[in-house]
């Protein structure tokens, strides 16, 4: 079975880190480009951290930059988002998303969500408070 599972979610203080981590089963992570996106109530999905198959490009949104980190392990079919120096603003489910296709990193967080062929996990729950 063809499935990604996120974890690593969870309440934490503005300043706080947190790492999410998205196992991949059924499928080679190293031939798919790989997405975090995030939703909080109210708002539209937005890509936040893309990482192109071979690894070796990956893309940001500008409210991340400098914070987050995407990174994979193909050793262990695992993506992980590193975030730290969290805000509120970062509160949202987060979702991990693998594609099969020769998408740049930011063109993964563009439009990856609307990719065919695309695995897309159940999200986890960030909530950044004091």
């Amino acid at each position: 079975q063809v499935q990604v599972v996120e974890s690593g979610g969870g309440l934490v203080q503005p300043g706080g880190s947190l790492r999410l981590s998205c196992v991949g089963s059924g499928f080679k992570m190293d031939y798919y480009v790989i997405g975090w996106f995030r939703q909080a109530p109210g708002k539209e999905r937005e890509g936040v951290a893309c990482i192109s198959k071979t690894a070796h490009s990956t893309y940001y949104v500008d409210s991340v930059k400098g914070r987050f980190t995407i990174s994979k392990d193909i050793a262990v079919n695992t993506a992980h988002l590193q975030m730290n120096d969290l805000k509120p603003e970062d509160t949202a489910v987060y979702t991990c998303g693998a594609v099969p296709l020769s998408l740049t990193a930011h063109a993964m967080c563009v439009v990856g969500h609307n990719a065919d062929g695309g695995v897309w996990g159940q999200g986890t729950q960030v909530t950044v408070s004091a």
